[in-house]
């Protein structure tokens, strides 16, 4: 059996998930804990990955990052490379649905640290990224993890918008839920009962380890 589409998996999501722990953090906070013009219009960008099918997600990931795309257009023409049907193709696409659910996870989660836990560290001469790193995070950690667990599980069973912008190449950008696919498509029924298997195994362990994990360090 051939297991590079679980490590493949593994691989993008951990990356996903790692840039979905910094930038939905910060998007989470910023939309907690400060008031300003387009906030709204922020929250409901965020939110919409999660509302739209993934298949329009990567549509919209294709207008951006093809080689005609806004994005894509100007990075094909300076480097000659697109990022189109490559295994970081295959990363964005799982960060963009899945940052949805770590933000509306990290926002609850920091909105219910009471702010004047935050005030006494201004008080005491902290800044506000002192703060945030030294109080809003560790007091707010239970939901933050929460939202790191949800968001690893979505990236890692990603597949609408992955194969929009990565494509299922066998040996290049083939994920496990493209595999399974690719494996019912083509009549392989043992071969998909065994990828749905270990994808399910894996997703359970990791869920209930981290949760394990998150629990203990709570305590």
């Amino acid at each position: 059996m051939d297991y590079f589409p679980l490590l493949l998996s593994l691989w993008v999501s951990i990356i996903a998930t790692f840039i979905i722990a910094v930038f939905g953090t910060l998007i989470a906070y910023v939309l907690a804990r400060k008031r300003f013009l387009g906030r709204t219009m922020l929250d409901a960008l965020t939110t919409l990955p999660m509302i739209l099918p993934p298949t329009v997600t990567g549509y919209y990931l294709i207008i951006l990052l093809g080689k005609n795309g806004i994005i894509g257009n100007y990075l094909y023409s300076i480097t000659g490379w697109s990022i189109m049907f490559t295994w970081q193709a295959a990363v964005i696409a799982a960060t963009i649905v899945s940052i949805p659910i770590m933000v509306k996870s990290a926002k609850a989660a920091i909105e219910s640290v009471d702010v004047e836990y935050e005030k006494a560290a201004f008080t005491l001469g902290k800044s506000e990224i002192e703060t945030f790193f030294l109080v809003t995070l560790p007091l707010a950690k239970k939901g933050l993890i929460a939202g790191l667990v949800l968001s690893f599980a979505r990236a890692l069973g990603e597949f609408g918008a992955t194969i929009m912008v990565a494509g299922n190449i066998p040996g290049r950008t083939s994920t496990m839920p493209l595999a399974i696919y690719s494996a019912v498509q083509s009549g392989e029924d043992r071969l998909a009962t065994m990828l749905v298997i270990i994808l399910t195994v894996v997703s359970i362990a990791i869920i209930y380890i981290t949760t394990r994990m998150s629990r203990s360090d709570i305590k």
